[in-house]
């Protein structure tokens, strides 16, 4: 029987009492200090806070962050699904259909027919609970999360060369002191402003290499000197990466010593990059010779060179190979594990690193555990008192899980938490018609998202500031969240709901609330793992916060934590990284639409063009949209998604600057307004990836992944572009194939 342990947790703070804790957003976490506001429009003010990510600063969503915690459309109580609609219910009844349901499904087709679907978002305990939960409460091995979309070509990348996946294996502020910063598919300027104040020293010393086919904000400031912007064909940074690996080689530039001391697989790597000579790596990707050459060069002189990975060069089928392919570089520099250089990925979401750490992976056990390995089970399983038999297996990752939805055979219930899968997953319309053909669709959320309106049952859960916990940086620097206000009557959080349907579902193990002993059964069940918590509390959280000392991973009892890995040894168990040989796979272009394309070999029709698509990010929103959409100061600034494209190609389709066009393939078609810029190439549009309805850009992406990640190919989809052309002059668009 599930017992429910732990104290309640923590009593709301005075109204005269601030609350230093971080940023709902990004991995950066920039700190905050929240002070109580009753007359304000927010119910707390927000101050930025001293620390090593942001140094007080925020960027234009953290500013805003306690809009949302104000906002109309906040859910306050439970809502069931009757003869269509939505309507209010109580707890009681509302977790009662959940159980009895999932007691059904279970009965009926076992318990892999129950899914669980988490978020990069979730603090530590959450995350760690929702693992637990899926395991034993559920049974099921179908649990994955939204990080699949977000970090997991960088994370298969590291652990295969270092044995271990930590986003920056140094902290942040050791590239202050770089000289040369090369700057893969991240836009950092938008996703995360306050990083720029690390980048500086690269900058000021002409050294900031960006690699993106936009001209970003990032690669701008690249100017006067500053550095050199890259701007590869899409698709093509693998090549370039290559290309850049077989300079290093063949002009002598590789540091020989540390590839003899710390690293094995030379020899293949040398004969893998032999036919990527710079010649031929520009007629694939646009860069010219001399600037690949030069490149190199400055690459391998910097007194301090890094070299970092973002999202450009991940979401892709072949994402694990470029993000390898960027730490085989990085190796033959000898950059990794070497005092005032290093390698590196920027993690996305809040929780990002630590969402995948704990449990939420189709794979993984808390502690970065695998939950293949008979080992790691046995370990966990004893902290959970449960027989390691009865856990389940590896299960799926996020894509394949969502293409069992409703089928036979596959998931007939979804737990969903901390995500927004109507609008994150691609193939929108697909993820749509499998979420409505569910017998049961829960969703946990603190507004009606896309997909909550698509729910059986919808509980209503905490906000960021109105509970306590912790998170894990893209620098794998655990942090405190603390809560600054109580939550409005009738809202619960994740813990107390897990716990409940826990009871009912008569599960074995404990099942605590208070976030301060889920932690506390984490750090257990982590110790001795990859990511090892087993040092941290709570309690030594705010006594090293008080004391301004960091808390990085791996933090075994006893130790001082770890800011920077790989000084003396990689995680391999011969200590030394692996370079691993990687190359492009061949692939057809897919086909935009169904129909046969006019234009010959140009592939256009008159008055349209046949162009890649790439997503991305803008300032003002984050991730689905869930959040900022309904921000007024943000939305205000970026009211609906804008279709960035050259001015030559818009004037071959006849379209101005603001007109609406038409982006559409075989799985459906967005309408955006024109937005023209020389700073995107000819042959591209970009679209931002926070809007929904007929502006969702998923509509258009596949579910087609990484064979290695699982993650999706978000960076290159083909698409054709028309001026919208119809009634009103707008393209009508089909209403019947667009998410609700």
């Amino acid at each position: 029987m599930a017992m429910t342990t732990g104290s309640p947790p923590p009593t709301a703070p005075s109204s005269s009492a601030a609350a230093d804790t971080h940023c709902p957003y990004c991995a950066l976490q920039c700190a905050m200090t929240l002070t109580p506001d009753p007359a304000g429009s927010a119910p707390v003010r927000v101050e930025g806070r001293t620390f090593p990510t942001n140094r007080g600063g925020l960027c234009k969503k953290g500013w805003t962050s306690a809009a949302l915690l104000a906002s109309p459309e906040r859910l306050t109580t439970p809502l069931i699904r009757d003869a269509g609609a939505l309507r209010p219910a109580s707890w009681d009844e509302a977790l009662e259909r959940i159980a009895s349901s999932l007691r059904a499904i279970r009965e009926a087709d076992g318990p892999d027919a129950v899914a669980v679907f988490g978020g990069g978002g979730l603090t530590n305990e959450k995350a760690y609970l929702l693992g637990k939960f899926a395991r034993v409460a559920l049974g099921t091995s179908r649990i994955d999360y939204n990080g699949r979309f977000c970090m997991s070509s960088a994370a298969a990348a590291g652990n295969r060369a270092f044995g271990l996946d930590r986003g920056l294996p140094f902290p942040v502020s050791d590239l202050d002191d770089a000289d040369t910063i090369l700057l893969l598919g991240s836009n950092v300027a938008a996703t995360m402003p306050p990083l720029l104040s690390h980048l500086a020293g690269a900058r000021a010393a002409g050294g900031l290499i960006v690699v993106d086919p936009r001209r970003s904000q990032t690669a701008e400031l690249t100017a006067d000197g500053a550095g050199s912007h890259l701007q590869p064909a899409p698709g093509t940074d693998l090549v370039l990466l290559l290309g850049l690996i077989h300079l290093v080689l063949a002009d002598g530039l590789a540091d020989r010593a540390y590839l003899e001391q710390r690293t094995t697989g030379l020899d293949a790597l040398r004969r893998s990059v032999a036919r990527w000579w710079p010649e031929r790596v520009q007629a694939m990707t646009g860069i010219p010779v001399a600037v690949l050459r030069a490149t190199a060069h400055r690459l391998a002189r910097g007194r301090g060179t890094y070299i970092l990975t973002g999202r450009g060069v991940e979401q892709h089928v072949d994402g694990t190979d470029t993000a390898t392919a960027a730490i085989n570089l990085a190796l033959v520099l000898g950059l990794p594990g070497r005092p005032g250089s290093g390698y590196g990925t920027l993690t996305g979401q809040g929780n990002g690193q630590g969402g995948r750490e704990h449990g939420q992976k189709s794979d993984q056990l808390p502690g970065y555990r695998k939950i293949a390995d008979p080992a790691d089970r046995a370990a966990v399983a004893a902290v959970w008192g449960v027989d390691p038999d009865s856990l389940p297996g590896p299960g799926v990752p996020a894509v394949p899980l969502l293409g069992m939805l409703g089928r036979p055979g596959g998931v007939r219930a979804l737990l969903v938490h901390g995500a927004n899968v109507v609008v994150s997953g691609p193939d929108a319309h697909a993820v749509t018609a499998g979420l409505r053909a569910l017998d049961l669709l829960v969703v946990s959320d603190f507004v009606l998202s896309e997909t909550a309106a698509l729910a059986d049952v919808v509980l209503p859960v905490t906000q960021w500031a109105e509970e306590e916990g912790t998170l894990t940086t893209l620098e794998g620097r655990v942090i405190r969240r603390r809560r600054a206000l109580a939550p409005p009557p009738g809202v619960r959080s994740e813990l107390e709901i897990l716990a409940d349907l826990a009871a009912r579902l008569e599960a074995p193990s404990e099942w605590p609330t208070d976030p301060a002993v889920v932690f506390a059964e984490l750090a257990r069940a982590s110790a001795g793992g990859i990511a090892d918590y087993s040092g941290l509390s709570h309690t030594l959280l705010d006594a090293q916060l008080a004391a301004g000392v960091a808390a990085h991973w791996p933090y075994p009892a006893g130790s001082d934590g770890t800011p920077r890995l790989f000084a003396e040894r990689f995680a391999h168990s011969d200590g030394r990284a692996r370079l691993v040989p990687v190359q492009p796979q061949e692939r057809d272009p897919e086909a935009p639409d169904e129909e046969p394309l006019d234009g010959g070999a140009t592939g256009e029709r008159s008055g349209s063009a046949l162009l890649t698509l790439i997503t991305g990010r803008l300032l003002e929103h984050y991730q689905s949209g869930a959040q900022t959409r309904r921000v007024g100061e943000l939305t205000e600034a970026q009211p609906r998604a804008r279709a960035e494209m050259h001015p030559a190609t818009a004037a071959r389709l006849g379209v101005a600057d603001g007109d609406p066009v038409v982006v559409r393939n075989r799985r459906g078609r967005v309408v955006a307004d024109a937005l023209l810029t020389e700073r995107i190439r000819l042959d591209t549009v970009f679209l931002p990836f926070h809007f929904t309805n007929e502006e969702c850009v998923n509509l258009l992406t596949a579910a087609v992944t990484d064979p290695v990640s699982g993650m999706p190919e978000f960076k290159r989809t083909m698409v054709v572009v028309t001026p919208a052309v119809g009634e009103n002059g707008v393209a009508s668009v089909n209403a019947e194939r667009v998410p609700a």
